[in-house]
């Protein structure tokens, strides 16, 4: 029986599962790989709580019993009632917007409680970390030296491609439109140098907080680093998509409220229904910027959709020449 207290070891892979019929039930299961080559299975199980500490429980072997292999486990397969959730090989890491943001330590404190899923979970960020660094220095390499070619032939016009957007999507024109240059007195241009990585390293997720509300090019120039790099330290923090829409639809449906609370002004009740639903949506942006990875609440998205029709109701009825519709508070 190996000890991996005793013996050098290293992870070679993790899979956590959440139960179907109870999401608070996770489970996860360790390989390890040993100095000798020899490998160990270990699966855990753990109580997430929504409410108090994560508790690690007893864990009865059911992987380990029906001999899978690592290569039968993807994201998303389930196997009775468990769901994959998350899959790490160390031979084929996968990238960090790929971490759950429920097994990211940085968004989720309360995975310090059971220390040895936590443990594993940092070395899967570390090795993933570092392949993503090996991932981007090959395309700045190839990057760079794309670029050295076109200088050197001057049939081709000097295209500036960000090797972290496809070409002809959205994001294309954002990375084109982050490229900086500055003009020389001799009239070329020239771009600008990046940010010297000591300031990149000093940002910390509260200067991030404060450009939540502006779109992520924007936030970008802001903070004085590329869009590339801003994208990186989200990946850092465990946030895995910019919140600017997230935050702009919560503000867009506050003011509609005040909107709605200027004309019902006389209605009491109806006062009273509007600054209550303001105050959830306040609280909700909050939280937001406090767990950027959050998502909007399933009530709010109902009243979203809500404020949508009626909307396009009231369009309709004002070009038949009626009276618009009010927003439906409750």
């Amino acid at each position: 029986m190996m000890d991996l207290n005793q013996q050098q070891h290293s992870l070679s892979a993790l899979i956590v599962f959440e139960n179907t019929m109870n999401k608070e039930l996770v489970r996860s299961l360790h390989v390890y790989r040993f100095e000798d080559g020899n490998e160990k299975q270990v699966e855990r199980e753990f109580l997430f709580k929504k409410r108090g500490s994560y508790v690690e429980m007893m864990a009865t072997p059911i992987f380990k019993v029906k001999e899978f292999r690592v290569s039968d486990f993807f994201q998303g397969r389930v196997f009775g009632v468990w769901l994959s959730i998350f899959v790490f090989d160390a031979h084929f890491p996968p990238t960090l917007n790929h971490i759950p943001p429920l097994l990211l330590i940085s968004g989720n404190a309360k995975l310090k409680s059971i220390p040895r899923l936590a443990d594993d979970l940092k070395k899967v960020f570390q090795l993933t970390f570092q392949a993503d660094e090996l991932r981007s220095a090959s395309q700045r390499a190839l990057k760079e030296a794309g670029e050295r070619d076109r200088e050197h032939s001057p049939r081709f016009r000097r295209i500036v491609q960000d090797l972290n957007c496809l070409p002809d999507s959205d994001d294309m024109c954002e990375c084109h439109a982050n490229e900086e240059f500055e003009q020389c007195a001799s009239g070329n241009m020239q771009r600008k140098r990046r940010a010297a990585s000591e300031d990149v390293a000093k940002i910390s997720l509260n200067d991030l907080v404060k450009y939540f509300d502006l779109p992520i090019l924007e936030a970008s120039r802001n903070l004085k680093v590329g869009l590339t790099v801003l994208k990186k330290k989200c990946r850092e923090f465990g946030i895995p998509r910019w919140p600017h829409r997230k935050i702009k639809s919560l503000d867009s449906l506050i003011h509609e409220l005040q909107d709605v609370g200027q004309q019902q002004k006389d209605d009491e009740v109806a006062v009273a229904v509007v600054t209550k639903r303001q105050e959830k949506l306040k609280e909700e942006r909050e939280s937001i910027e406090r767990k950027p990875f959050m998502e909007i609440q399933t009530d709010t998205k109902k009243f979203r959709q809500d404020v949508f029709k009626r909307r396009h109701k009231a369009r309709a009825l004002k070009s038949q020449g009626s009276s618009s519709l009010p927003i439906q508070l409750l």
